[in-house]
C-alpha cells in the first residue's frame, strides 16, 4: 500500500491533479490524460480483483478533503484505474461527496444538505463557490466554481467557470452562465453542456456560426437553458422579503417524491457545433421567457419541478420576517432565502416541507449555500447568483 501512495503521491504532484490552494485550481481536482509509458507498466498490468481491492480501501478512508485528492490521483494512473475507480466512485446523491468536475453537475444527496459557501469580491465583481470542510460558518473550504458579472446594456450576465482566472466561453473550464433581464426580475441559467438528452440548444449573439475546424472539441459548443428563475414584485418595498419561483426544466416534479429520479449527467459532453441547415436554434431574446407552469393535465413525470420560497413568520419582538436557518445564517438580509418544492406540482406531506436549496448571509462578503437532491451544485451556485443582482422593480 506504501508503493501504491508513493506512486499517487509522484502523479499527484507532476500531471495528475491540480489542486493547489490558490483560486486558480481547478474544481473538484482534475485529471489529465496519463502518459503512454503507464499504460504499460505493472500497475496498468495489476489483476483487476487486486487493483479493485485496493481502490476500495482508498475510497473508504479518503472520505474528506482534503485527503479525497488520493481518490482523485488513482483515476490519473492510467486506463485501468481510471475506468475502476469511476466505478467505485458512486454519484453525489449516494455518496454524499464531491470527487469529479462532473459531480458539480449531477444532483446533491437525498438526505442531508451538501454544505458550500460563497464569497464575494466587490472590487472585481467575481463570485467563489467553496464546498465546507468543517461545521464551522466560515473555513479555508475547498473551491468548486467561479463567476464573473458584467454588465451589458439590456441584460447582465454572470460566467461560470471551473477556474477562477479563466472566466470566458471559450474556456475548457466554461460550465454554464446566469443571464438576467433588464430590470433583474427574470433569469435564465444556462449549462454550456447538454444536461440531458432532447435538451435545446439556445443560440444567442455570443454563439456565432463558425467552421467546424475553427472548433475545439473540448470547447463547449452552446447554452442550454435548465431553469428560469422570475422575481415577483415586490409592492411593500423593503418591509417586504422577496418572493421568487423557481422552474427546473429537465427535472421533473416527481423527482422529490419517494422514488423519484433526476437525470444524471455521468460526464463532460464535448461535441462540435452543428452548423448544418438541419439544426435548428431557438433565438434568444432580451425579454427571457415567461415562467410558466404547464397545464394540470400533464403528467406529473414530464412536468417541471417548481421551486418557491418558504413563507417566512412575522417576529413582533425582532420586528422582521424570520427562517430556521438551523445556525447556518447569522446576519438578517433581503438575499436570505429557503427554497422548497412549490404545492404546484402535486407535492404534499414532508416532502413538501424538504428545503432543497437555503443562501444566507453570515458575513459582509461571506454566504452560505445549501443544497440537496434534486438540484446539483451549479444550478444551486446559479439561483443563489440571482440574489446578488440588483431588482430595480423588487425592493
Amino acid at each position: 500500500m506504501s508503493a501504491i501512495r508513493s506512486l499517487i503521491s509522484r502523479s499527484r504532484s507532476h500531471r495528475v491533479v491540480q489542486d493547489a490552494p490558490s483560486s486558480s485550481a481547478l474544481s473538484a481536482a482534475a485529471v489529465t490524460v496519463p502518459d503512454r509509458g503507464m499504460e504499460s507498466s505493472c500497475w496498468a498490468n495489476m489483476p483487476e480483483e487486486l487493483l479493485r481491492e485496493v481502490l476500495l480501501r482508498i475510497e473508504a478512508s479518503e472520505t474528506s478533503w482534503p485527503p479525497r485528492k488520493s481518490v482523485v490521483a488513482c483515476a490519473g494512473v492510467c486506463r485501468s484505474w481510471r475506468h475502476i475507480t469511476k466505478d467505485i466512485v458512486r454519484v453525489t446523491e449516494l455518496c454524499g461527496k464531491l470527487t469529479f468536475p462532473i459531480s458539480l453537475k449531477q444532483p446533491g444527496p437525498r438526505d442531508i444538505l451538501l454544505q458550500c459557501f460563497i464569497k464575494r469580491c466587490r472590487t472585481s465583481q467575481t463570485y467563489y463557490l467553496y464546498l465546507s470542510l468543517t461545521s464551522a460558518l466560515a473555513d479555508d473550504g475547498k473551491f468548486l466554481l467561479a463567476a464573473r458579472k458584467s454588465r451589458r446594456p439590456t441584460c447582465t450576465d454572470y460566467i461560470i467557470s471551473l477556474d477562477a482566472d479563466d472566466m470566458s466561453k471559450g474556456s475548457s473550464t466554461y460550465v454554464g452562465k446566469l443571464r438576467s433581464n433588464f430590470l433583474g426580475t427574470k433569469f435564465t441559467v444556462f449549462d454550456g453542456h447538454p444536461p440531458h438528452a432532447g435538451a435545446k440548444l439556445i443560440r444567442s449573439r455570443s454563439t456565432k456560426p463558425v467552421s467546424l475546424k475553427q472548433v475545439s472539441p473540448r470547447v463547449p459548443a452552446g447554452n442550454y437553458p435548465v431553469a428560469h428563475i422570475s422575481y415577483e414584485l415586490n409592492m411593500l418595498g423593503s418591509r417586504g422579503p422577496r418572493r421568487m419561483n423557481c422552474t427546473m426544466d429537465g427535472i421533473p416534479a416527481s423527482s422529490v417524491e419517494p422514488g423519484g429520479t433526476a437525470p444524471t449527467q455521468t460526464e463532460f459532453s464535448h461535441r462540435k457545433l452543428d452548423v448544418s441547415p438541419s439544426l435548428s436554434f431557438i433565438r434568444s431574446k432580451s425579454n427571457l421567457p415567461d415562467n410558466s407552469v404547464p397545464t394540470t393535465g400533464q403528467k406529473n413525470a414530464t412536468t417541471p419541478l417548481v421551486l418557491k420560497n418558504k413563507s417566512p413568520r412575522w417576529h413582533e419582538h425582532l420586528q422582521c420576517w424570520c427562517l430556521n436557518f438551523h445556525g447556518r445564517v447569522t446576519v438578517a438580509s433581503v438575499k436570505n432565502f429557503q427554497l422548497v418544492a412549490s404545492a404546484e406540482n402535486g407535492v404534499a406531506g414532508p416532502e413538501h416541507e424538504k428545503i432543497i436549496l437555503q443562501f444566507g448571509k453570515v458575513g459582509k462578503d461571506l454566504f452560505t449555500m445549501d443544497y440537496r437532491y434534486p438540484i446539483s451544485a451549479f444550478q444551486a451556485y446559479a439561483i443563489c447568483l440571482s440574489s446578488f443582482d440588483t431588482k430595480i422593480a423588487c425592493e
